[in-house]
C-alpha cells in the first residue's frame, strides 16, 4: 500500500522511521543489538520500505524502555502489548501476534490452576514493566507482585510462591530447573500490537493499522516467525 506524503512526513519525521525493538521478549526478537533479527525486525524494515524510507532500529531489554521511546517521541514505531495503561499514550494498530502468560510453580505447590494464584500469602514474579505485570497487576487482588529485572530472577532472588513469564522462555526455564512445573492453563493473552505516539497524524495512524492488518492477513508475520523458528499464534484478521 502506498504512503501519502502527509503518512511519510508523520511516521518518519527525520527520514528514517525509528523503530524501537525490544531484545528482552525472544519470540519476537532474536540477536544482538548490533545485528537483531526476528518479526519485529521484519515488521520495522518493511514497514519503512512501504513509507520509502530507511529504518532505524534501537534495540532495548525490556518492553517499559520501547514504551518510553514511543510515548516520548524519540522513536516513531514500536512493538508492544497492547494495555489499557499504555493506550492512555500511544496508538496501537490491531495486534499481529498472540502470546500467552503463564505461570511457574515448584512441582509441590498448591496451586493447581491459574486461578488459585489470586490468594493471600502468594507472592508472584514478574518482569518490571512488562505486559503481564500491567495485567497481573491490574486484576490481582490478594496476590503480591513483586517485579524485577525478570520473573525468574525475582522468583529465585526473593524465593517466591509463582514466576510470571511468556510461555515459550517459562516452559524452557522450567525444563532447565526440575522440580518446577507450568501452571495450565494460561493466565492472560498478550495482543502484541504496533504502536506509535498519539501525537501522530490520524491519517498515518490509519495508514499503519491498515499496513500491519495487510501484513497479519498476507502471512508476511507467519512466514516471518516462522524463519526465526517461533510458534506464536498470529491472530485472523476480522471481517
Amino acid at each position: 500500500m502506498t504512503a501519502t506524503g502527509q503518512v511519510v512526513d508523520s511516521l518518519a519525521p527525520t527520514g528514517a522511521l525509528r523503530a524501537v525493538v525490544n531484545l528482552g521478549n525472544p519470540v519476537l526478537a532474536q540477536g544482538t543489538r548490533q545485528d537483531p533479527s526476528g518479526v519485529t525486525v521484519d515488521l520495522a524494515r518493511e514497514l519503512a520500505r512501504r513509507l520509502g524510507v530507511e529504518s532505524a532500529l534501537e534495540c532495548v531489554d525490556a518492553a517499559r524502555h520501547s514504551f518510553a521511546a514511543v510515548a516520548d517521541g524519540r522513536a516513531d514505531v514500536g512493538f508492544l502489548a497492547a494495555e489499557p495503561e499504555r493506550a492512555e499514550q500511544v496508538a496501537f494498530t490491531a495486534p499481529y501476534v498472540l502470546i500467552e502468560g503463564v505461570f511457574a510453580v515448584p512441582d509441590g505447590s498448591p496451586v493447581r490452576t491459574a486461578d488459585d494464584v489470586d490468594r493471600p500469602g502468594v507472592r508472584v514474579g514478574v518482569k518490571q514493566g512488562s505486559a503481564y505485570d500491567l495485567f497481573l497487576s491490574r486484576t490481582l487482588t490478594r496476590a503480591e507482585v513483586v517485579r524485577g529485572a525478570d520473573g525468574t530472577l525475582a522468583f529465585e532472588e526473593h524465593g517466591l510462591e509463582v514466576a510470571a513469564g511468556i510461555r515459550q522462555p517459562l516452559t524452557r526455564y522450567v525444563a532447565e530447573h526440575p522440580g518446577l512445573r507450568v501452571v495450565e492453563p494460561r493466565f492472560t493473552e498478550i495482543r502484541q500490537a504496533v504502536a506509535t505516539g498519539r501525537d501522530r497524524d490520524p491519517v498515518a495512524v490509519a495508514w499503519l493499522r491498515d499496513a500491519v492488518a495487510e501484513l497479519t492477513a498476507d502471512g508476511f508475520v507467519a512466514d516471518s516467525l516462522a524463519r526465526s523458528g517461533q510458534d506464536a499464534t498470529v491472530p485472523t484478521p476480522k471481517g
